[in-house]
């Protein structure tokens, strides 16, 4: 058998996996669930056609270019910090040369504001002000991400926030706001604040030699880890109160039992998180984003089954 197609195959295939690496895609699954899941929430029950699926494919595109703009630009500020803190990564492993990585994040830069500009006012505004939020937590001069309030202030801003407003208002054609969305708004603005201060756990050695000031190097990892169980925990029970008490388009009882039920599986995972062990921080943080991704599918569905 010839070679030459095998060996290109394979090729081929370190390529694509290098890149879904340099996409971080934790954060693609986070951005593509907050695209559908606002989407459902804005459309609603017996509204889906085919043309009515358009709109959020397009905002998709947009938001995922975006993303890969935001990641790809932080993965080129650190470099040497990544040969630390995550050595798999393209650029710190150099399957990708800083050039390379460079043309990604140009390209996807552009694509994203290009697509989001041919949608409509709230779309652009919703991924250009993430990506100008992006810009300013990785690139000097102001590289907020030295900072453990800014840093955290661009990641739940752009998560919490923009994301689920923007892209509300971008499907709903303009205001009003429901209940439920801003509900949603601020579960997820508490949950990435959470997300914001555990990711720098176990990245403390890197930081602390590159000087990145983070709340686990001023507070420990035990009282960040500490606060962050406390916060998620504190969103469930908000949304479970609120999903009983104040929220009409919400199936009440659907959005209690589901809450509580992670908020159980929270505590209960829990008790294998070893501090001292990085591979337990890494798997405990891939952890919360996974509870961060089933949100945007338990309360929209409980949206749509009132």
């Amino acid at each position: 058998m010839d070679s030459t197609p095998i060996a290109q195959w394979h090729k081929t295939r370190s390529i694509l996996y290098a890149f879904w690496k340099f996409s971080r895609p934790h954060t693609i699954v986070g951005t593509s669930l907050s695209v559908w899941g606002l989407f459902a929430l804005a459309v609603g029950v017996g509204e889906f056609t085919t043309a009515s699926l358009l709109p959020p494919l397009w905002a998709w595109l947009a938001c995922l270019c975006g993303n890969l703009y935001i990641v790809g630009l932080n993965q080129l500020e650190d470099i040497e910090i990544d040969r630390v803190n995550k050595p798999h990564l393209p650029l710190a492993s150099g399957e990708f040369s800083p050039s390379q990585g460079r043309g990604i994040v140009g390209l996807t830069g552009i694509a994203a504001l290009a697509v989001a500009a041919t949608q409509g006012i709230w779309l652009f505004a919703t991924v250009a002000v993430s990506l100008a939020l992006g810009t300013a937590y990785s690139l000097p001069p102001l590289r907020l991400k030295r900072f453990p309030f800014w840093a955290s202030f661009c990641i739940f801003t752009v998560r919490g926030v923009v994301v689920n407003l923007g892209l509300f208002l971008h499907f709903n054609d303009g205001f009003p706001l429901s209940p439920e969305v801003w509900a949603l708004t601020l579960f997820v603005l508490g949950f990435t604040f959470a997300i914001a201060i555990f990711k720098d756990i176990p990245d403390f050695e890197g930081d602390k030699r590159y000087n990145i000031s983070t709340l686990t190097i001023r507070l420990g990892a035990s009282a960040v880890s500490r606060l962050a169980l406390i916060v998620i925990s504190l969103c469930d029970v908000a949304m479970a109160v609120g999903g009983w008490l104040w929220l009409p388009d919400a199936n009440g009882t659907l959005v209690v039992t589901t809450h509580l039920a992670v908020l159980a599986l929270l505590w209960w995972r829990r008790r294998n998180l070893d501090l001292d062990d990085r591979t337990s921080i890494s798997r405990f943080y891939q952890f919360i984003w996974k509870l961060f991704f089933l949100e945007y599918i338990m309360f929209p569905m409980s949206c749509l089954l009132q």
